[in-house]
């Protein structure tokens, strides 16, 4: 199997400091701090123009910095030409020769820089992306996802520090999108490189990464795991971008132990404190909708929470693994409610008077000062 991670001088982090870019009408990043540690699998993600491509031309030299700068470990690569970074990016569009065969796009990189014999290096290469039969096709005689396992295969035996991936599985459809994510992380795995993936696709990030920022206008508004950011987001626009969530406005009473107590339209619900980003005055208290537990009225509810009566069914949508059900609540608000289809009983029809509960640890708070709608046009 190809050894592709050799660190020469212990950790090598890459390490973005107060990175800005200006352009002439706009800022697209805004002195931006960050640290992707050696080894792991960073995503940026964001909506188109929120400033997570331009972060990864700058890495690439692609794009100068306005001001900040750019190390990987102790060195400073900020206004390295391209080429002398040890970093090398793989595009959405491939970019691979077509009058050459695949082991000859592989070879490359490292034939232009004079290396002789490669031919062990390709064929470990092939091997890893699982295309050691397809060594003699072109291109235009392979798919989508075998183009793009070249286009990685290609960036990876020049043993770059850093691997850059620009929306790398766009030009794909969905169940090959979905292929290529699995194939991606386990290169990774094995290879142990740092890759820095740009995506807008959420679910792309959240099967991949170890770690995802989520950018908007420039700055992050939210790092950590896939799960911390989906089970606690501390933005409104993280809570709607990544994924879908109810987001009811109450009354912040207080702070009883470590939980805190919110009047939700008359009903009282408690919040974890560390899922607590608001203390005082108008909150949004957010509940994802598969998290939601719905019953007819009077029916038990298998929850120790709060239970709101008055809702009823709007919609029903059936989607295989769940139901999905619109609930108009007495004061107006519709909320969605994902219910799991395990057959343990009958889908509730249009017109169905509810009541709606959740288990208080699956509830966040957000202050009400921030956009209740922010992320959901553009997740």
């Amino acid at each position: 199997m190809a050894e592709v991670a050799e660190p020469s001088d212990g950790s090598r982090p890459l390490r973005l400091t107060a990175l800005t870019k200006e352009f002439s009408a706009f800022t697209a990043v805004d002195s931006l701090d960050l640290e992707v540690p050696q080894g792991s699998f960073f995503a940026l993600l964001g909506p188109s123009g929120c400033g997570k491509t331009t972060t990864l031309r700058m890495v690439a030299g692609l794009e100068t910095p306005t001001s900040g700068t750019i190390h990987l470990g102790d060195r400073d690569i900020t206004y390295d030409k391209p080429y002398r970074r040890p970093v090398n990016t793989v595009f959405q569009n491939y970019a691979l020769f077509p009058h050459l065969d695949i082991s000859r796009n592989v070879a490359f990189g490292l034939q232009r820089r004079g290396v002789k014999d490669v031919k062990q290096q390709v064929a470990d290469m092939l091997d890893l992306v699982e295309l050691s039969s397809q060594a003699h096709k072109k291109p235009a005689q392979m798919s989508g996802g075998q183009q793009q396992r070249v286009a990685l295969a290609r960036a990876l035996i020049n043993k770059p520090d850093v691997l850059l991936l620009d929306e790398p599985l766009g030009a794909l459809d969905l169940k090959l999108r979905r292929g290529m994510q699995i194939e991606l992380k386990r290169i990774q795995t094995e290879v142990g490189l740092t890759f820095v993936h740009v995506t807008h696709d959420q679910e792309e990030a959240m099967t991949m990464a170890d770690t995802i920022a989520v950018m908007n206008h420039g700055v992050i508004e939210q790092m950590g795991s896939p799960a911390d950011l989906y089970e606690n987001p501390r933005t409104t626009f993280v809570a709607n971008f990544l994924g879908q969530s109810n987001l009811i406005e109450g009354e912040i009473k207080g702070r009883e132990g470590d939980r805190v107590v919110v009047d939700v339209q008359g009903a009282l619900a408690s919040v974890p404190g560390d899922r607590s980003h608001a203390e005082s005055g108008r909150g949004w208290l957010g509940i994802r909708p598969e998290k939601v537990l719905i019953a007819e009225t009077g029916e038990r509810l298998d929850a120790p929470g709060e239970v709101i009566t008055g809702g009823h069914v709007t919609d029903v949508s059936f989607v295989g693994v769940s139901t999905q059900y619109m609930v108009r609540m007495p004061w107006g608000q519709t909320l969605m409610v994902f219910e799991q289809n395990t057959g343990a009983r009958r889908m509730l029809a249009v017109g169905t008077k509810v009541d709606v509960s959740w288990r208080p640890e699956h509830a966040f708070l957000l202050d009400a000062s921030q956009d209740a709608h922010a992320g959901i046009e553009e997740g």
